[in-house]
């Protein structure tokens, strides 16, 4: 059954395309990582646990679609990917580790590209839910927009966990410190994918 968020009127996807748009110009004045990651924080502090359990069982929900055994061996995955990232966000902050964190963005320029993807991509919901979490809701997406800057530009790390499969037998790798992803480039057609501004390489095909 699909959530009344679905159903609510134009007005309402309006109010909420300018707070998401207020808040993409407050993250795009980060300079340094620790700048981003306290920005990060202050954003996602304010999800309640009511709306953790609704992206979760969204989540969830989604990935029991996923034919078995692939639905299994991803799971673990997803969930790092958004409650992973999310709980060690929250843990950096406790520790105060972001104030110390003053090297700057590494690739500015993506960076501001995928800030500029934010408002238009919370209200892209026609993806297939198999390589990436499927929210049909701007809050909730916006919460994946939120994690996903986190990992790509505070920890520079892939938008997909090191070791994530997708279809076809292939997964992310780490090779020393730089990553690699089969499908790295082959989302180029789907703005709103963060596959788009992710700092693994494209692995190439054999």
């Amino acid at each position: 059954m699909e959530t009344t968020e679905l159903i609510q009127p134009p007005e309402h996807h309006e109010k909420r395309g300018r707070v998401i748009r207020d808040i993409v110009v407050r993250l795009k004045s980060a300079r340094t990582k620790g700048e981003l990651g306290n920005l990060l924080v202050h954003e996602i502090q304010g999800y309640t646990m009511f709306d953790l359990q609704i992206i979760g069982g969204r989540l969830n929900s989604e990935i029991d679609k996923l034919p078995s055994p692939y639905r299994e061996s991803i799971r673990p995955y997803f969930r790092e990917q958004l409650f992973g990232k999310h709980h060690q966000l929250l843990a950096m902050h406790r520790t105060r580790v972001f104030f110390t964190m003053n090297d700057p963005i590494h690739d500015r320029e993506t960076f501001l590209k995928f800030c500029e993807m934010i408002p238009e991509g919370v209200f892209a919901w026609n993806d297939s839910g198999e390589r990436n979490p499927y929210f049909r809701n701007p809050k909730n997406r916006l919460f994946y927009y939120l994690l996903a800057a986190f990992t790509l530009f505070v920890l520079d790390e892939p938008g997909h966990p090191v070791g994530m499969p997708f279809p076809g037998g292939f997964s992310v790798e780490q090779r020393g410190r730089d990553y690699y992803c089969l499908i790295r480039d082959k989302e180029k057609e789907v703005f709103y994918s963060i596959c788009n501004f992710c700092p693994a390489h494209q692995t190439e095909e054999s």
